[in-house]
C-alpha cells in the first residue's frame, strides 16, 4: 500500500487478547448454541463434538478431496495453514474456517435432510420479530415531517449503528444535536459520502456490502429504499453472504425476511417495504452473493469479476466490523494510519460504516486517539459503543 509501512497480521495466540477470546470462548459457545437450536441427529452431534475439540485443541486439517469447495480453500491458503493450531494462523482466516466447518458439521452442504438449513435462523428471526424492532420501525413515522437533510442523517446513522438504529431515528427529533445523540462517533466523513451520491446525479449505482441480518439489516434496507425513492441513486446492489456466516451475517433469505417484515409493519415502514419489494422485482435493487464474501481474505485480494463489478459502482458502502477488517486488512495498524492509504487497493470510491467491535482501526486524528486512550484504555475498540464513517474517493 502506498507510503504505508507494513503492520503485523492479527493472530489469535495471545492469551487475554480479544481474538484469543473469540477462538477460545466465543466459538465453543456458538457450537453449544447451535446444538440447542435444532433437534439435530446423532451424526450432527458427533460432528459438533469433534469440531469443538479440533478448534480449541487441534490443528487445521485440510478438506477431503471430494469437498465441494476444496478448490476455493486451496486458493485461499488451506495447504499453507494445514497442521497449524487454529490460534497460530491469521485470525481472519481462522474465524472463516470455523464457520465453514460448523456448517459442514450440521449438514448444511448436504446431501441430506439438513442441507440448506440455516443453524442461526432461529436467533435471526427472534430478533427481527422482537418488540424492540416494532419500536424502531414505529419511529419511522416521525421522519415524515422532517427536512430532507434530517431524514438523510437519521437513516444514515440508523444504518451505521445497526441494532441501535433507534438512536439514528432520534437524530431527526426537533432540537437534537448529532454530537449528543452519537457521542461515540470517532470519525465522520458523512459530508463526503453525500457529496459522492450527489455527484452521481440520481442515476448512479450504489453497492452496499451488507453485514448482519435482522435489526441491523433493516436499517441498511431503509437507507437503500430512501435513496431510491428520493432519486439519490438509480440502482443499488446489495451484496450478502452466499451461506450462513459469522452467526448473524445476512444471506438472501434474510433479505427477503427483512423486506417482508417491513411490508407487514404498517405505517411508514410498510411504505419502505413496498418500495424495496418493487425495486427487487424491477431490477433497481439487485442481490449479489459472490463466493468471495465467505472467504478468509482481505478485499485487497478481490477476484477479477467482483473487482470489475465494484469498480463500476459510483460508491461502495462497506458495512460492519468484519467488512472493515477485510477492507483495510486485519492488521495492527497504528490508529492514525491514513484510511486512504490502506484502502488504495479498492477499485472505486468506498465508504465504511462501522460500529467498532474488534481491534483494527485506521484514519483517526492524533487528538481523537489520545482522548480515547485516556478515557477508556483500549475498550473503545471492541465494546460496540463507538463508530465511524470513513470515505475514500
Amino acid at each position: 500500500m502506498p507510503h504505508t509501512p507494513a503492520a503485523d497480521v492479527i493472530l489469535g495466540n495471545e492469551p487475554g487478547s480479544f481474538p484469543h477470546g473469540v477462538l477460545a470462548e466465543r466459538h465453543p459457545a456458538i457450537i453449544r448454541q447451535v446444538r440447542e437450536a435444532f433437534p439435530y441427529e446423532h451424526e450432527q452431534h458427533r460432528a459438533l463434538d469433534a469440531l469443538l475439540a479440533q478448534c480449541t485443541e487441534g490443528v487445521i486439517e485440510p478438506l477431503p478431496a471430494d469437498a465441494h469447495d476444496r478448490h476455493h480453500w486451496l486458493a485461499w491458503g488451506m495447504e499453507k495453514h494445514a497442521g497449524q493450531s487454529w490460534f497460530d494462523v491469521p485470525w481472519l482466516w481462522s474465524e472463516s474456517w470455523f464457520y465453514r466447518q460448523l456448517l459442514e458439521s450440521v449438514g448444511w452442504f448436504g446431501p441430506g435432510p439438513w442441507q440448506g438449513i440455516d443453524p442461526f435462523r432461529p436467533s435471526k428471526l427472534a430478533e427481527l420479530r422482537s418488540p424492540a424492532t416494532d419500536e424502531e420501525l414505529a419511529a419511522l413515522d416521525d421522519l415524515a415531517d422532517r427536512t430532507p437533510a434530517e431524514r438523510d442523517r437519521a437513516l444514515l446513522h440508523g444504518s451505521l449503528w445497526g441494532n441501535r438504529a433507534d438512536l439514528g431515528f432520534r437524530l431527526s427529533a426537533e432540537g437534537a444535536d448529532p454530537a449528543d445523540a452519537a457521542p461515540g462517533l470517532v470519525a465522520d466523513d458523512s459530508d463526503r459520502l453525500w457529496a459522492l451520491l450527489d455527484a452521481a446525479s440520481g442515476a448512479g449505482t450504489l453497492a452496499l456490502i451488507a453485514d448482519n441480518a435482522g435489526r441491523e439489516l433493516v436499517p441498511d434496507l431503509l437507507l437503500v429504499a430512501h435513496l431510491l425513492a428520493h432519486g439519490r441513486i438509480g440502482r443499488a446492489v446489495l451484496h450478502v453472504k452466499p451461506y450462513p456466516y459469522y452467526v448473524s451475517d445476512a444471506t438472501t433469505a434474510d433479505v427477503v425476511d427483512a423486506v417482508r417484515r417491513l411490508r407487514d409493519a404498517g405505517g411508514a415502514a410498510a411504505e419502505y417495504g413496498r418500495e424495496l419489494w418493487a425495486a427487487l422485482a424491477d431490477g433497481r435493487l439487485r442481490i449479489g452473493a459472490h463466493a468471495f464474501f465467505c472467504s478468509p481474505l482481505p478485499y485487497a485480494e478481490l477476484p477479477g469479476d467482483l473487482r470489475a463489478e465494484l469498480a463500476a459502482a459510483d460508491l461502495t458502502v462497506v458495512k460492519g466490523d468484519l467488512n472493515y477488517r477485510r477492507l483495510v486488512g486485519d492488521r495492527r495498524w497504528p490508529p492514525t494510519t491514513p484510511f486512504a492509504d490502506v484502502t488504495a487497493h479498492f477499485p472505486g470510491p468506498v465508504a465504511a460504516l462501522r460500529t467498532l467491535k474488534s481491534d483494527v482501526i485506521t484514519g483517526l486524528d492524533p487528538a481523537t486517539e489520545d482522548a480515547l486512550v485516556a478515557a477508556e484504555d483500549q475498550r473503545w475498540r471492541t465494546s460496540g459503543t463507538h463508530a465511524l464513517i470513513q470515505v475514500r474517493e
